[in-house]
């Protein structure tokens, strides 16, 4: 608020120059004097200060997860959205790691931002293979071949086994996953497939 030319002022607020900067709302006005002495007080000015909007931003779910999944931030309501990417809708669907914020525009023009939402996107570990100790066509009862995964941080073969290696005695069609630390699961392997078979027998027997 700043005063007509005087030789000095008075605020209500106690300052004593010719502008003083407000910032709460209340009922202000400047006495003034001139070089005579004299003085003059000014009619009330009211100031309002209107509250700023409240900005939070509500995830719909887990803000890390891994590679292929999303969440929505949703918004605080509010009149108007600007999110730190670009969007101006009241929710966004995020799939990337990085840092989110929003800010929100109520209906008197005030304007807010909300803390930041951090959002970590945790990569799936490439499709395993598989390697075998030996021939995968057994032959005669009793034979068997051990099918080793390449290195994970757990598990889970189409038998429902959860070593790296599994030791197969039948025929089939042997598949893997693999979890890595972040708990992200791989696509399965290629398949490898056992065959059987059964022992000729000798001859002049």
């Amino acid at each position: 608020l700043t005063s007509t030319t005087a030789k000095s002022y008075l605020w209500s607020n106690g300052d004593t120059t010719r502008s003083t900067v407000i910032t709460s709302g209340g009922n202000y006005q400047v006495t003034v004097g001139n070089a005579a002495g004299c003085t003059a007080t000014s009619t009330v000015t009211t100031v309002t200060v209107l509250p700023p909007p409240n900005a939070t931003i509500t995830p719909s779910g887990a803000t890390t997860f891994c590679q292929g999944g999303s969440v929505t931030l949703t918004s605080s309501a509010a009149s108007s959205y600007l999110w730190s990417t670009g969007a101006t809708t009241q929710s966004i669907v995020v799939s990337t790691s990085g840092n989110y914020t929003v800010a929100v525009t109520n209906a008197s023009g005030c304007s807010a931002t909300s803390a930041t939402t951090v959002v970590t996107v945790n990569a799936v570990p490439s499709a395993p293979t598989i390697s075998a100790s030996g021939s995968t066509t057994l032959v005669c009862p009793g034979k068997t071949v051990t099918l080793t995964s390449t290195a994970g941080t757990t598990y889970l073969w189409s038998t429902g086994a959860t070593s790296q290696s599994i030791v197969v005695s039948t025929a089939g069609s042997y598949t893997v996953k693999v979890t890595n630390a972040a708990g992200c699961q791989s696509a399965s392997s290629g398949a490898t497939v056992v065959t059987y078979n059964v022992c000729a027998k000798p001859t002049g027997l």
